[in-house]
């Protein structure tokens, strides 16, 4: 009889996007143990985010329980925790006060918001990462229009109700468009003392055009959509300093109460640990394996990896290259248990999106392109077909379906800490 191959342990750091496809791969090969530590209780569908911020949908319909997605795999067991260390020398990772050993590490612990240095600026402002981000905006907007109707100053009330974004990558223009809808429509009818269609969102963008990594036109289309609903849209436009009171730029300030940050990220903490080279943004340096230098049993993919190999530039944090890559190192370490030779890996880009607003929104794989209602048709199908779990694409339907006929957003729900907390632990 065939000598039975040795089981391997891999450690999968991180259960996003890229964590997921290469726990889902590896599992179907009983001769390897996988282990899968989170922080998060939870597999979330970010791209989604802005939508539970601006209350057009509630938590758990882009949030699936870890355990519900992968705990019944025979060969994958679940940790919630949050890793403090690597020792890639002697192939551990400890967390939780517990310590696991791996004959292979991916890490894919993904990333959160970066301030380029102006760290001070995020007691101020709020980032779009997590679901906690995403309730404390949805809070904040909501709240606002509440303290403008018991206000009574003129002053006060402006500053309540104008919403500053900074950043106009897809994050920042999804979430101006839908700010816009709510406050200039949705809730328009529901105050009597204030006018919520008189609030002001203001989208900052420091370099010359709105989605810079689309074609011109899309984000010149983007940018003519936007201010068609009334946001006041700022490109080549640096802002100098952020406080409780409002933005600081070039040559003016903007009073306001509610601040969202959506200009860029840094890579978690926890790649430096691994004591290989970084990029500006904190991300690991990878070869063409997603392998850091000299150890071909650590893959790093997703936000947290600098992958630039025959590329002009590094790959981009998106949910595509994170998935790809966590297809890639499971077929990798499978092979490896064959004896197969490694090839490197190779992305193959399948277009960008955002959104607007109703009816509106840009998309482009490679030379074609799509903007307005086909491209909002697109987007809705991608974003469907994509998100995680049945039951979810069917409650994201559901409510679509029906915001689109009513023009409503239910999800209208005002928390306080303590609840928002309980709604992140327990809900999903």
């Amino acid at each position: 009889m065939p000598k039975a191959l040795e089981k391997k342990k891999i450690v999968v750091i991180g259960v996003g996007f890229g964590g997921l496809q290469a726990i889902k791969k590896l599992s179907k090969d009983d001769n390897l143990e996988i282990i899968a530590i989170d922080k998060k209780n939870h597999h979330l569908f970010q791209p989604l985010l802005y939508q539970v911020a601006t209350a057009v949908l509630s938590p758990a319909d882009i949030a699936i329980p870890t355990r519900s997605l992968i705990g019944d795999k025979k060969n994958v067991t679940v940790y919630l925790g949050e890793v403090e260390k690597i020792d890639i020398q002697a192939k551990k990772v400890y967390f939780q006060n517990h310590a696991e050993d791996y004959d292979y590490l991916i890490l894919a612990a993904g990333a959160k918001s970066g301030y380029f240095g102006n760290d001070h600026w995020k007691k101020h402002s709020i980032g779009l990462k997590s679901l906690r981000d995403a309730l404390s905006i949805r809070t904040k907007i909501l709240t606002s229009f509440e303290q403008a109707e018991l206000a009574g100053d003129p002053e006060e009330t402006k500053r309540l109700l104008n919403y500053v974004i900074i950043g106009g990558g897809p994050t920042g223009v999804e979430l101006a468009g839908s700010i816009a809808e709510l406050s200039h429509e949705i809730v328009r009818n529901e105050f009597h003392t204030i006018d919520p269609a008189l609030a002001k969102i203001t989208l900052i963008e420091a370099s010359p055009r709105l989605l810079a990594t689309f074609a011109p036109k899309l984000g010149d289309f983007a940018k003519k959509r936007l201010e068609k609903r009334g946001v006041e849209v700022l490109t080549g436009t640096k802002v100098l300093s952020i406080d409780d009171e409002g933005v600081e730029i070039e040559g003016r300030r903007i009073p306001s109460a509610t601040i969202i940050w959506a200009a860029g990220v840094q890579a978690n903490s926890i790649g430096a640990s691994l004591g290989t080279p970084l990029d500006r943004g904190g991300r690991v340096i990878v070869d063409e394996y997603c392998n850091i230098e000299g150890h071909p049993e650590v893959f790093v993919i997703g936000d947290i990896a600098s992958y630039s190999k025959g590329l002009e530039r590094p790959l981009p944090g998106v949910s595509p290259v994170a998935m790809q890559q966590g297809r890639y190192v499971a077929s990798i370490i499978r092979g490896d248990e064959r004896s197969k030779k490694r090839k490197p890996f190779h992305y193959i880009d399948k277009g960008s999106m955002a959104t607007i607003g109703r009816q509106d929104a840009v998309a482009q794989v490679g030379n074609f392109k799509m903007k307005g209602f086909f491209g909002w048709l697109a987007w809705l199908f991608v974003h469907i077909f994509y998100q995680v779990g049945f039951k979810n694409k069917i409650s994201i339907f559901i409510t679509w379906v029906w915001a689109y006929m009513a023009f409503r957003a239910e999800a209208r729900l005002i928390q306080d800490e303590v609840e928002a907390k309980q709604d992140v632990s327990v809900t999903n």
